[in-house]
């Protein structure tokens, strides 16, 4: 399929991920981790199932370097801001499937299918990519119910931070803060039919909120809750 974007789109978008790849990469290999949960992707993958990561979209950056070069395949918007984050996304081992929830879903998630039948896990942020924040968009769920393999939700907080002032409150990590990664349970979605959606949908929220709390508790007393 042909690029939505002008060719001088396309290079700007190609200059801006050549110079913040090696910033954020040099930033995150300065952190220091906690990891809560590490064994429950390695228990999936042993199933002979692929996960699907749920994350909320505020805190994709430092997970872009946890769970680095591991074929994970992410949908990334069509547009501009999709265009350099794609490239970005992809020089640290990440695959890309083109679509948003206002535009290419469809094609998108029938990728990600694909992907995730040839054995590649799938990530969604899931109140990405234009909110409304922390509010659970339905893609992960409806992907787990379609074809059986599970939704596993994370949350990253850093001891200290950044925060952006943009409608998700992006956290950036401070150099040699310690980084906090709680991940959950999988969970199993019986079927893509609305209501196992919706009840889906709660449990994931439900779950992203309480690991939001094991991971301030991992960095200790003091922690904004």
């Amino acid at each position: 399929m042909a690029s939505p974007l002008s060719r001088a789109q396309q290079l700007r978008a190609g200059a801006i991920a050549a110079a913040g790849y090696p910033i954020l990469a040099g930033l995150c290999r300065t952190l220091r981790w906690r990891i809560d949960g590490a064994e429950r992707w390695d228990t999936v993958i042993a199933s002979g199932r692929q996960p699907i990561l749920a994350l909320w979209h505020g805190r994709i950056l430092a997970g872009l370097h946890y769970f680095r070069n591991r074929d994970v395949v992410v949908m990334t918007s069509q547009n501009f801001d999709g265009e350099w984050i794609a490239r970005i996304l992809e020089r640290f081992g990440f695959r890309t499937a083109r679509g948003s929830t206002s535009r290419g879903a469809a094609r998108a998630l029938v990728q990600l299918r694909r992907e995730l039948a040839a054995g590649r896990p799938a990530a969604f942020t899931v109140d990405g990519p234009r909110g409304p924040a922390r509010i659970v968009q339905p893609g992960a769920v409806w992907l787990a119910g379609a074809t059986g393999h599970p939704v596993l939700p994370f949350h990253i907080e850093a001891d200290r931070h950044w925060t952006a002032r943009s409608w998700d409150r992006t956290q950036v990590p401070k150099p040699f803060s310690t980084v906090a990664v709680a991940i959950g349970d999988p969970l199993y979605i019986r079927d893509s039919q609305p209501a196992s959606v919706e009840a889906g949908n709660a449990a994931l929220d439900a779950a992203l909120r309480s690991l939001e709390h094991r991971a301030l508790g991992m960095l200790g007393p003091g922690q904004p809750a």
